[in-house]
């Protein structure tokens, strides 16, 4: 298992001290697809930090749509172009397919043509991202932050479309938690799921004693599926990210069941 936690590469130092193996970064603030080369300034920011920077979240900016009236796979395919050689560049190994403004079906849009865009989508991006030795997952977002691929079983059935090893699966405790979901389709999924996100529903906090949702019964579910790959702290507002890493990372072996 290797824990990480969403943070900038600016914090790398401090987060190497709690002891934590990688960082998660924002693909739109440090990948910056719509900027020219020169203007990147990434891999600079990057090479600063002592943890390895394995994975990215936020792939697309609200305005570039993989999906509706506005869907350009030119567009989207030179953006994508250059999140594949910057993200190869920095050394991340997964990238996180969210993005729910971007990814929102517009009302009285066909959801078949929606379904077949986001799959032109995906196989476009995998096509770039495979050569380079990066994992394009899809991450499930609850239904008051998205409007299509809102669970595990719906991702996978863009999983199984696919059909190829570069894009598979993620399982993030908040969304879960958020609309209820039971954990029972999920586990049948861990063979594809490949990357996880961990944070309390309410205000999206970072876990901890005081959570008052069943990390054991979640992480449970992972271990017995023999999950062993990178689990990421996503808590975007919690000041305890920089105040007190260490207590997150004390507080996830804690409760990791012992075999």
């Amino acid at each position: 298992m290797q824990l990480g936690i969403y943070t900038a590469v600016e914090n790398g130092s401090r987060m190497a001290a709690a002891s934590w193996d990688f960082i998660e970064e924002n693909i739109l603030e440090l990948l910056q697809g719509e900027l020219p080369g020169e203007q990147w300034t990434g891999l600079q920011r990057s090479a600063k930090s002592p943890l390895p920077v394995l994975a990215a979240n936020r792939l697309l900016p609200p305005h570039l749509k993989p999906v509706g009236p506005e869907f350009d796979l030119p567009r989207l395919q030179k953006y994508m172009q250059r999140i594949a050689d910057r993200a190869a560049a920095v050394g991340m190994k997964i990238l996180v397919f969210g993005s729910g403004a971007a990814r929102m079906v517009p009302a009285n849009f066909d959801r078949a043509s929606a379904k077949s865009q986001l799959l032109e989508f995906i196989r476009m991006s995998v096509e770039l991202l495979t050569p380079r030795g990066i994992l394009l997952v899809a991450e499930p977002l609850n239904s008051g932050e998205c409007n299509i691929m809102n669970s595990v079983p719906e991702c996978m059935e863009y999983v199984h479309a696919v059909n190829r090893p570069g894009f598979q699966c993620l399982v993030d405790s908040y969304h879960v938690w958020h609309d209820h979901q039971p954990l029972e389709p999920i586990a049948e999924a861990m063979p594809w799921i490949k990357h996880v996100h961990v944070s309390d529903v309410l205000d999206r906090n970072v876990p901890s004693e005081k959570s008052p949702h069943d990390y054991r019964g979640f992480f449970n579910m992972l271990q017995t599926a023999g999950y062993d790959g990178p689990i990421a702290v996503e808590s975007p507002t919690d000041p305890c990210v920089l105040s007190g890493p260490e207590k997150i990372v004390e507080f996830l072996l804690k409760i990791w069941p012992k075999t």
